[in-house]
């Protein structure tokens, strides 16, 4: 009977399922492992103020959220210099706790024992102000000043009081924002264009008096209008320096934090949980559409989602025509001989490629070679100053789609296979070409193939960052490939990707603890986008298989 089923394959069928259900599962955990690493990061914590004394008998108070907790042998500890343990349990316990203020500390997360630990409280009334800078600050809301005088306010009204006032001065500093990137954008960018176009003139022996002083009369109302914005941008400055608010520390020192600096502030310990989950909601929406601040541990990642999806959907647009094209030939038009056979070789071993290799060839070939071309040919009057022959979300687009090209080519030349001849042939003998065969017929029912071939290099795409070094990624991007100035989509702009921010952040920040949760929650986000794209690949993928089934029969 045993051998009965073993001989029916079902085992095998039970097992082949057994292993592709662990491998779901596998993968579904470790997603939801790094959604709740990251994502709980934006939670607020609880704020602790704690009354320390070391071994020296020197007393202090910390007052910050705890943010990891270990148990540590004494040994270690003893072995690591410190002191006075003697007395103490074999495995002790030991808190790392984030103080923020970090202007006024060495280190803004420190590791306390429990042992030195003499009384922990929550810090009722505390309250945690994010900054434009030098991260987050905790203290005790002591009074507000409009320039230099104390408002009298009643401390129970100090809170609503700065909900207003801060508002304010977010509302100044979002017109000063929109005023850099709107008009002030828009001048320097004509001003910039009318240099080129009169250093182009003057390569060409065509730059006369006349024109010398139409763009002169042209230069001087762009400043005259620049001068009066500057006055405006100033204006919105000052208004937003307006307000102070005076903060009490840690350590009982009185602060004077300018609210220009101040993003948010809130109080951890005194929300409900629906506040708090307001909150949260808040600080996600914050992380997916500001800019990155503090060398990119803090802030949030808009750059970086808009540059890999921008990268990805360009990538996408080269690459399926000439993927396309390439299995078209070898399918439908290419002989049966040695050479098809060693091209589809080639094509397979492409695959197997290095990606660093691929950002070397495009820094080398894109870049340098024709990009330099471009600039001699198209854009004289910019140089020495590189337009094209430097590295940009162009060349990574192309560098990409090199890349991807051999995962496109064997998934349509599959699709192409799978198609019946006798349609080939029916649609011959009815009196149709053969271009209008592939275009009627043949493409139309591999589409599907088509998209799961563009559907595995989005995916593969999206997560390379080794190329993308060498061709056009950057830490810091100052401005989007897309603006309100023309032509309006730049692409020989440098741009961000979320997969260089995971490796930046979690390799080169210069605050590891701090830059911890925002790795996951980058690595969450770009897990997600590359399941966004990949869904929508699918949809269009199956409402062709959907459309085009009825040719199969």
């Amino acid at each position: 009977m045993m051998g009965k089923w073993f001989k029916s394959g079902t085992p095998w069928i039970w097992m082949t399922g057994g292993a592709v259900s662990l491998s779901l599962i596998a993968v579904i955990g470790l997603f939801l492992l790094i959604g709740w690493r990251g994502l709980s990061f934006f939670w607020p914590a609880t704020v602790y103020e704690f009354s320390i004394q070391n071994q020296q008998a020197e007393k202090s108070v910390l007052i910050g959220e705890i943010y990891d907790t270990e148990h540590v042998l004494k040994q270690q500890l003893i072995d690591g210099g410190v002191t006075g343990l003697e007395d103490e349990a074999d495995s002790l316990d030991r808190f790392l706790i984030k103080i923020g203020n970090r202007e006024y500390v060495d280190l803004d997360f420190q590791w306390i024992l429990d042992t030195y630990i003499t009384d922990k409280k929550v810090a009722h009334d505390i309250v945690v102000f994010e900054r434009t800078k030098n991260g987050n600050f905790y203290g005790y809301l002591e009074a507000i000043k409009e320039g230099e005088t104390t408002l009298p306010i009643e401390q129970a009204n100090l809170v609503d009081e700065l909900h207003k006032r801060l508002d304010r001065a977010l509302e100044f500093r979002d017109k000063e924002h929109d005023l850099l990137t709107g008009d002030i954008g828009r001048i320097n960018n004509d001003l910039a264009n009318i240099r080129l176009a009169q250093r182009k003139l003057e390569l060409d022996g065509e730059l006369t008096e006349a024109k010398i002083a139409e763009f002169k009369a042209q230069s001087d109302a762009l400043r005259a209008e620049y001068l009066g914005l500057e006055n405006e941008l100033f204006g919105y400055r000052d208004q937003a320096k307006r307000d102070t608010v005076i903060v009490k520390d840690m350590t009982g020192r009185s602060v004077s934090m300018p609210l220009s600096y101040v993003l948010d502030f809130y109080q951890p310990n005194d929300m409900s949980f629906v506040e708090k989950v307001g909150h949260w909601l808040h600080q996600v929406y914050k992380f997916v559409s500001d800019d990155p601040r503090e060398a990119n541990t803090e802030g949030g990642v808009f750059p970086a989602i808009f540059g890999t999806v921008f990268m990805v959907m360009l990538m996408a647009v080269i690459v399926t025509p000439f993927g396309v094209v390439a299995a078209i030939y070898l399918h439908e038009y290419a002989g049966k001989n040695s050479i098809t056979k060693f091209i589809r070789i080639a094509v397979i071993n492409l695959s197997g490629v290095p990606s660093i290799v691929y950002g070397v060839f495009g820094l080398g070939f894109f870049v340098y070679i024709l990009g330099g071309s471009i600039d001699q040919l198209l854009y004289p009057e910019a140089l020495p100053s590189p337009t094209f022959g430097s590295p940009g979300v162009l060349w990574s687009a192309l560098t990409l789609a090199i890349l991807t090209l051999p995962v496109v080519i064997v998934s349509t030349e599959e699709g192409l296979s799978r198609i019946p001849s006798t349609l080939r042939e029916g649609s011959l003998a009815l009196g149709a070409t053969k271009s209008e065969t592939l275009w009627r017929i043949v493409i139309p029912m591999a589409s599907p193939a088509i998209m799961t071939g563009l559907i595995l290099a989005v995916a593969r795409a999206a997560g390379e960052v080794a190329p993308l070094m060498l061709v056009g990624v950057v830490k810091i991007a100052p401005t989007l490939p897309v603006d309100g100035n023309f032509p309006y989509l730049h692409l020989e702009r440098k741009f961000m990707h979320l997969g260089f921010h995971i490796y930046d952040v979690g390799f080169q920040s210069p605050n590891v603890e701090a830059a911890r949760p925002l790795v996951y929650a980058t690595s969450f986000l770009l897990v997600t986008v590359i399941i966004g794209l990949n869904l929508a690949a699918i949809a269009i993928r199956n409402n062709l298989r959907e459309k085009y089934r009825a040719l199969e029969h």
